[in-house]
């Protein structure tokens, strides 16, 4: 049974910063590609990050320049950055592991990932 947890999420102020951290069980985490999304109240789940087992990276336009991921195989963890953070990023966090090793074609089409997260709650104040 593979289990995905994220962890990290938090209150913080505008213009502050916060890294999560997904980590995996009972899969071997680092031949996938690893994706983060969100999703805040009242709004559509959407993609933020994805990165590929070979190290490609993809982001969307709201957090472009603002976010960074990253991948420790050693430690098997994914972690997302995220600086400047605005109250725009307010929402739940997820992480999802993709069915293959690469986040392309597509990478924000969510049943691409067959396992997700619980999420963290992200809160951003003003």
């Amino acid at each position: 049974h593979v289990q995905v947890v994220e962890s990290g999420g938090g209150l913080v102020q505008a213009e502050g910063s916060l890294r999560l951290s997904c980590t995996a069980s009972e899969l071997a985490f680092d031949d996938y590609g690893v994706g983060w999304f969100r999703q805040a109240p009242g709004k559509e789940r959407e993609g933020v990050s994805c990165i590929s087992r070979n190290g490609h990276l993809y982001y969307a336009d709201s957090v472009e320049g603002r976010a960074a991921v990253s991948r420790d195989d050693v430690a098997h963890t994914v972690y997302l950055q995220m600086n400047s953070l605005k109250p725009e990023d307010t929402a739940m966090y997820y992480c999802a592991i993709r069915r293959n090793a690469l986040c392309s074609p597509s990478w924000r089409q969510i049943d691409a990932y067959p396992y997700w997260g619980q999420g963290t709650q992200v809160t951003v104040s003003s």
